[in-house]
């Protein structure tokens, strides 16, 4: 089961998905765990998933969780698929939020707020981490190498001619 979870390939596509999907969500989770780029921290986090969303403090304190935590996961590779299905999770529930105000970002500032097109987006990279694993340069490919080798199946890649 183990070896499943870490499984991965040496590909550097995964890693630079990984990576990129770590730096977008972890100025969000550092806002709300540390108040850093204008957040408010977790007090102030809570209190607005409270008064503003109707979300029990206990849920915010997982929400603030999985998105401080989560991503500095995915930088190191380590427990990718979990940190990767937590925010696929996090994006779902905040798209729920989202979906009165349509489909697309709010660019020019005429809708009533963002749509769901970024939730979307990155619901489908963190799933392709989900089914992939972290690629080269993960932690887990580290420990699954170390523990047995493994069979992962291959992801199809471009040939060169010849």
């Amino acid at each position: 089961m183990t070896n499943r979870l870490l499984a991965t390939d040496d590909s550097r596509a995964l890693t630079l998905l990984r990576v990129t999907l770590a730096l977008v969500m972890f100025p969000h989770g550092a806002q709300k765990a540390l108040g850093w780029f204008g957040g408010a921290g977790p007090a102030g986090t809570i209190a607005g998933f409270e008064q503003g969303m109707g979300i029990a403090a206990p849920l915010a304190v997982l929400a603030i969780g999985v998105e401080f935590l989560a991503p500095l996961a995915l930088l190191s590779g380590l427990g990718t698929r979990l940190a990767a299905l937590a925010l696929a999770g996090q994006m779902l529930v905040a798209a729920s939020f989202h979906r009165a105000n349509g489909f697309f970002a709010n660019w020019s500032g005429t809708q009533a707020g963002e749509g769901i097109e970024y939730h979307l987006l990155y619901i489908g990279a963190a799933l392709a981490l989900v089914i992939a694993g972290g690629g080269a340069w993960s932690v887990d490919r580290a420990l699954a190498g170390r523990r047995e080798a493994v069979e992962v199946p291959a992801v199809p890649r471009l040939r060169r001619a010849a």
